[in-house]
């Protein structure tokens, strides 16, 4: 039987499993960074608050998390069988390159998946289900303050990217940089920037290279 403390305990479990506090993991689901707070689990005359179908939507998504693995952290051993077959690999190495290396010829095909050889690799405990999912070091402090310099993105290209969804954009100028995309049409797209300091943009489809989605970050 669900419980309100069971499907708490898997959120902040959820959280937990992929290195975030409970707001880190609402902030990047898209949704208020208190949501998830424990103050907010109880009304101020003592009810109960259960979490919305569409947050755990959108934290599953945020995650690249499946019902199936959520479902294990609401077993009554706390979700300690989570390292069954259906659910994600313990750890996997996948390519590490820096924006300057993103940006340069030769390292991605047209898809924006990587090409050739030779980077540096990080161990993504998430990787196992995910094809050419890649990290990207931060350089700079153009994308402050959500992400500082040494911080790295995993980013999942060919995904489905929605308005909202935080994404790494190559031009065909070799320009690469990380934005929200804001809209998205059959003719371009429009960027919101990370960082108040730097330009919106917005650019024609012909203009971009690949969009890739940002599924997380290391912060």
């Amino acid at each position: 039987m669900l419980s309100h403390e069971r499907i708490w305990h898997a959120i902040d479990a959820l959280a937990e499993r992929h290195q975030m506090s409970p707001s880190g993991l609402a902030r990047r689901a898209g949704l208020d960074p208190t949501s998830f707070n424990k103050s907010k689990r109880q009304s101020a005359d003592g009810r109960e608050r259960w979490p919305s179908t569409e947050s755990i939507a959108k934290v599953l998504d945020a995650t690249g998390s499946t019902i199936g693995q959520f479902m294990e952290f609401l077993r009554p051993d706390g979700g300690k069988g989570y390292d069954s077959a259906e659910t994600l690999a313990p750890s996997s190495a996948i390519p590490l390159l820096g924006f300057a290396q993103a940006g340069a010829g030769g390292f991605f095909d047209d898809g924006g998946f990587p090409a050739g050889q030779g980077w540096d690799v990080v161990d993504f405990p998430a990787a196992g289900t995910k094809t050419g999912v890649y990290a990207l070091e931060i350089q700079g402090d153009s994308m402050q303050p959500l992400y500082r310099d040494g911080d790295v993105l995993i980013v999942e290209p060919g995904a489905q990217v929605r308005r909202g969804d935080r994404v790494v954009v190559k031009t065909t100028e070799g320009e690469v940089m990380a934005k929200v995309l804001m809209r998205q049409s059959a003719r371009g797209i429009d960027l919101h920037s990370l960082n108040p300091e730097h330009p919106n943009r917005s650019f024609d489809l012909s203009e971009v290279e690949w969009i890739a989605r940002i599924i997380w970050a290391s912060q």
